[in-house]
């Protein structure tokens, strides 16, 4: 019967998520076009999108989300933000945070119909991954996202892990901060493996928690503080993470 009735509430949940994607893009394309004067970041109409998450979340029986942390005072002031990765579900449970972001995505995803055209409409940015020039050009238009004063989120271990272990970090998030004298922003992320295991389209049950760690400046670093700063984040993360870890037990 428990596995019938997870089923079911997947079934359900998937409803859920692909309902909201066609539904919200035509909304989604008159808002890129109403607030394209001033809002040439596509912030408001990104913030709208994540709202996906929330709606999916709030609806799917099987989870409990949460988020704890700092609160960001200005919303407008770019971070360069990094988070662990344990599930597709850290998108959706990181679209809980009150403020919007770009996020690096591979190109795949965005060719999916509907998805990908939503995520276009809000101004994510797509990788190619394995190309050298496709990250290139990828870190050109983060590069000119935070200058429009929107956020862009990063996975620097640049997929999930098979196991619980965290994967060491690339260096990419760190050196866009860097060059660009902004800010790292890290989140921990706990408790979103057992909400969709890879290669498994059922949901399982989740308590899941981002937590917004305090913000770590830049400003003075060269390039070469690269690794030590990519270290330290890490470093950071994975003891948020299991703190986190250690608190549903």
């Amino acid at each position: 019967m428990q596995r019938l009735y997870v089923s079911i509430v997947s079934i359900w949940v998937w409803l859920v998520l692909v309902t909201c994607l066609l539904v919200w893009c035509p909304i989604m394309a008159l808002g890129v076009v109403l607030t394209a004067p001033f809002d040439r970041g596509r912030y408001w109409v990104g913030y709208f999108f994540r709202k996906i998450g929330v709606v999916t979340a709030t609806l799917n029986p099987l989870w409990k989300f949460s988020r704890s942390g700092i609160l960001i005072p200005d919303p407008r002031r770019p971070y360069v933000v990094v988070s662990n990765h344990e599930s597709f579900v850290d998108i959706l449970l990181i679209s809980h945070l009150p403020w919007e972001m770009k996020w690096m995505s591979k190109r795949e995803l965005m060719r999916i119909p509907v998805l990908g055209w939503d995520m276009w409409l809000a101004g994510d940015i797509p990788v190619d991954r394995g190309s050298r020039k496709g990250a290139i050009e990828a870190m050109r238009r983060a590069q000119r996202v935070l200058q429009q004063r929107v956020s862009v989120i990063l996975f620097p271990e640049g997929t999930r892990s098979v196991t619980e272990d965290m994967l060491p970090f690339k260096d990419g998030a760190f050196r866009l901060a860097v060059e660009n004298g902004l800010p790292i922003l890290p989140l921990a992320v706990s408790g979103t493996s057992t909400a969709l295991r890879k290669h498994d389209w059922r949901f399982g049950r989740s308590r899941a928690e981002v937590r917004v760690l305090a913000p770590i400046e830049t400003q003075g670093l060269t390039t070469k503080d690269v690794p030590a700063l990519r270290e330290r984040v890490r470093d950071l993360i994975l003891a948020t993470r299991d703190e986190l870890r250690a608190g549903r037990h």
